[in-house]
């Protein structure tokens, strides 16, 4: 007989022979009460076996973690990197790395132009959407001319409150306009909720249509696109060497309804090549992309 000890009372497990389960045997208190007869002065019935609770697995962790600023910055760790990922569906900024450090805009500029030129009529919808889908760098610069060069970039930016965006010291250098990836993003949200419909369509329809290359041959597919894959996605990209540094810059929105913008400026050293850091750039967009739903 095996015996177990509870509360103080003893209870007894009897084993029958033969048997693959035992069966419990009442105590004394128990079996009068069955007979109807009464047990007498006797040790009270012993309590109830209350069961051990099952053990709690660790919840599992979530499968895809959000990024850390060392997760982003090591895709591209020679890099100096700005960065910025805003939710337009929360109203959150769900990124923000350097958000106002300062760069060379590149063919990002080229925002900036396309909004004034429609805006004045100083060229067609289609021409714009040419300029933006293929980043033509002859339309942009005869549009800067005839809209006033560096004029543009500071009508602009004091109508978005852009904070530290300002026009080249050299007027004839467009793409030496300076910008920030906070200032990116806020052109992005400019275009969206206050241009009208006449300005956000044609430019619009050329970031959707970003051309593989651009009018100047260059592979312009890197960081939001090549990362985004089947996601929805419409962009401006930049890039220019080499003053001091070689810039790649990719923007844009990304996900249904344009849920997501997205802005990664970046410099390189000019011993990096274009094709080890579009790579680095694209890694970048990578890490970030667990940030969108």
């Amino acid at each position: 007989m095996l015996v177990g000890l509870l509360a103080g009372a003893a209870v007894a497990i009897a084993v029958v022979p033969g048997a693959t389960v035992p069966r419990a045997v009442a105590p004394p208190a128990e079996a009068a009460a069955a007979s109807g007869v009464s047990a007498g002065p006797g040790p009270a019935a012993p309590a109830s076996v209350v069961p051990d609770p099952p053990a709690v697995s660790p919840a599992p962790p979530p499968e895809d973690p959000a990024p850390s600023a060392a997760d982003v910055t090591a895709a591209a760790p020679d890099a100096k990197l700005g960065v910025v990922v805003y939710d337009r569906e929360s109203a959150k900024t769900l990124a923000d790395h350097r958000s106002t450090a300062k760069f060379t805009s590149a063919s990002l500029v080229k925002l900036l132009i396309a909004l004034d030129a429609l805006e004045s009529g100083a060229a067609s919808p289609s021409t714009v959407e040419r300029m933006i889908a293929r980043s033509d760098d002859e339309i942009a610069s005869r549009l800067w001319s005839e809209s006033g060069g560096g004029a543009l970039v500071t009508r602009w930016a004091k109508r978005m409150q852009l904070a530290d965006t300002r026009p080249p010291e050299d007027p004839g250098r467009w793409g030496d306009t300076t910008t920030t990836a906070a200032d990116v993003a806020r052109i992005y949200r400019y275009l969206l909720s206050r241009a009208p419909d006449a300005s956000r369509a044609p430019i619009l329809r050329g970031l959707r249509a970003t051309t593989p290359h651009g009018s100047d041959g260059f592979a312009q597919h890197f960081g939001i696109p090549d990362a985004a894959g089947t996601t929805p996605w419409a962009v401006k990209q930049g890039w220019a060497c080499c003053r001091p540094k070689r810039q790649l810059h990719t923007t844009g929105l990304v996900g249904e309804n344009d849920r997501y913008i997205v802005v990664v400026l970046s410099d390189h050293p000019e011993s990096v090549g274009y094709a080890t850091a579009s790579k680095r750039v694209t890694e970048v967009v990578r890490a970030l992309l667990p940030l969108l739903e």
